[in-house]
Formats: structure tokens, C-alpha cells, sequence
């Protein structure tokens, strides 16, 4: 699948394979050039090689701190570093914060919020790009008012349809695998029935009204277009 060409570059340090995947995943899908790293030494020389812009960053690794990494990453470069932990302590997010991490977020956690939070990050690092407003059709959603009309009809939608649309007009044209949506919607930590997925696609039509434009790919998942009748 053909997306558009990277925004920024990513480093994503965890020694968790299944949220590194994750996480690899849905930043990719957003355009972002992605490396990753499983330890703070290895972090360190990926950084030296290629400095990321944003750097996702465990708290707990198995050679060091996420702390101690954050403060030697500070020496190399001045990326913008978001420091993922299970602590969820004043005194924990105080220390993260004193190290030099930009922002703190607490596990589990919605790949949307994180999404919010980098580009919030990189908004205040003067390297925002502009998404503001998408379009698609007669549809426009604005991220950051949480809004989206069609035509002249606001549409009320709950917060994981909004998600859901949202995801479907950064990727326009593109089938996205049931698997894809459930990962980016639910987060990576999601334990229910994958059936959620067609259930809230329906709800999603229905809002959207006609013409639909959301149609099923047998055996491969979901696409935004318009369907020519």
C-alpha cells in the first residue's frame, strides 16, 4: 500500500516487540520514516546515525533508564521525546519531565492520543504541517475541533467513530485490513472481538448517509471512496 512520502523521522525505543510493531505500523500509515530500538545503547547510535525528529521512549529498558537515555539522547541532538511508562506517579512524570522528555504518556494508552501528542510536540518545535482540515468528497473533518460535516450537516459522532472516520481520510482510496483499523481505533492493548470493527462501520455509514462511502473489500478490509453507481 502506497502512502505519501515521510514527514518526520521517528525513533521509537521500547523493548516490547508487540508495541514497537504497533506502534511502527500505524506511524507508517500516518507517513512518518520510522527505526526503532530495543535498548538505550542501541538507541543512542541509531540516533548518532540517523537523528529522528520525535523519539517514543520507554521508561523501563534492559541496559538503562528511560531517564538516563533521555539525558544522553539530550547531548547528541535536540529531538522532541515523548516517554512512554506504566508509573503513573506525580513523582514519576516529575522525574521524566526533569530529565528532558517533552511529554509523558501512561500505558496503556489509544494510538490516537499518542498521534495528538506528537504532533502537538512537533507543532511546538515550529514543525507543524498543515491538518488543519480533511477532505474527502463532500466531507471535511477538523482534528483539532474534534468536528466533521458532510456537506452542511454536522455529524454527531461519538469518539471512536470519530476516530474511525478520521483514520479513513488520512488514507483516502487505501484498503485498510480489519487488523490495521483495530490497532490505530482500539490500541494495540485491545482485548475484545474483532468484530467491533464491522459493527462501527456500520454506525459510521449510517451517519455519513448516502451516497456511502465507505465500501468492503472482501477478504481485505475497508476503503474511502466514492462508489460509482
Amino acid at each position: 500500500m502506497s502512502i505519501e512520502a515521510p514527514k518526520f523521522r521517528v525513533l521509537i525505543v521500547d523493548d516490547d516487540p508487540g508495541i514497537i510493531d504497533f506502534l511502527s505500523l500505524g506511524l507508517r500509515y500516518e507517513g512518518y520514516a520510522v527505526d526503532s530500538a530495543v535498548s538505550g545503547g542501541l538507541a543512542f547510535e541509531r540516533a548518532r546515525v540517523a537523528p529522528p525528529d520525535v523519539v517514543i521512549l520507554d521508561w523501563m529498558l534492559p541496559d538503562t533508564s528511560g531517564p538516563e537515555i533521555c539525558q544522553r539522547l539530550r547531548t547528541l541532538a535536540d529531538p522532541a521525546i515523548l516517554m512512554l511508562t506504566a508509573k503513573d506517579e506525580v513523582a514519576d512524570r516529575v522525574a521524566g519531565l526533569r530529565s528532558g522528555a517533552d511529554d509523558y504518556l501512561v500505558k496503556p494508552f489509544h494510538f490516537e492520543e499518542l498521534l495528538a501528542r506528537l504532533e502537538a510536540l512537533l507543532r511546538r518545535r515550529g514543525q507543524a504541517y498543515n491538518k488543519d482540515v480533511l477532505e474527502f468528497s463532500d466531507v471535511r473533518l477538523w482534528p483539532s475541533r474534534r468536528e466533521a460535516r458532510r456537506g452542511q450537516l454536522r455529524l454527531a459522532l461519538t469518539p471512536t467513530e470519530f476516530a474511525l472516520l478520521h483514520l479513513f481520510m488520512q488514507h483516502p482510496h487505501q484498503v485498510l485490513p480489519k487488523e490495521t483499523i483495530l490497532q490505530n481505533v482500539w490500541g494495540y492493548d485491545f482485548g475484545g472481538d474483532a468484530s467491533v470493527v464491522e459493527v462501527y462501520i456500520g454506525y459510521l455509514r449510517r451517519k455519513l448517509g448516502e451516497p456511502q462511502l465507505i465500501s468492503t473489500v472482501r477478504g481485505a478490509g475497508y476503503v474511502l471512496e466514492e462508489v460509482k453507481t
